[in-house]
């Protein structure tokens, strides 16, 4: 069974290189990248494709019901207040695509 010196996880000593020491240690100033932690993949990416995919669902989606709403809320016995918000959904979906698009031809050149 392994121990780990107080104060330290297990397979840690006092006199572990990867471990800062001072008074500040492991502190990253405000507004500074935090780096690496060890625990994540070197490799590791945010899944943008399936962000693309599932904002294009959205769009459509709320699209389509908004627009269907909004032509099937005649005035005087229907109400707008849910195609609105569909609409305004679609429209939100519609500014991530946007984002993530532009974010995806950033990673393809490089």
């Amino acid at each position: 069974m392994v121990t780990a010196a107080p104060g330290y996880p297990t397979g840690m000593s006092a006199a572990d290189p990867r471990r800062p020491a001072g008074p500040d240690a492991g502190r990253v100033p405000p507004g500074q990248p935090r780096g690496r932690t060890g625990d994540e993949p070197r490799t590791a990416r945010s899944p943008l494709t399936l962000r693309l995919l599932l904002a294009l669902f959205g769009l459509v989606v709320c699209g389509v019901l908004g627009a269907l709403w909004l032509t099937a809320a005649r005035p005087p016995g229907g109400t707008r207040g849910p195609g609105l918000v569909l609409v305004l959904l679609a429209v939100v979906a519609l500014a991530d695509v946007a984002v993530v698009a532009a974010r995806l031809r950033r990673r393809r050149r490089g």
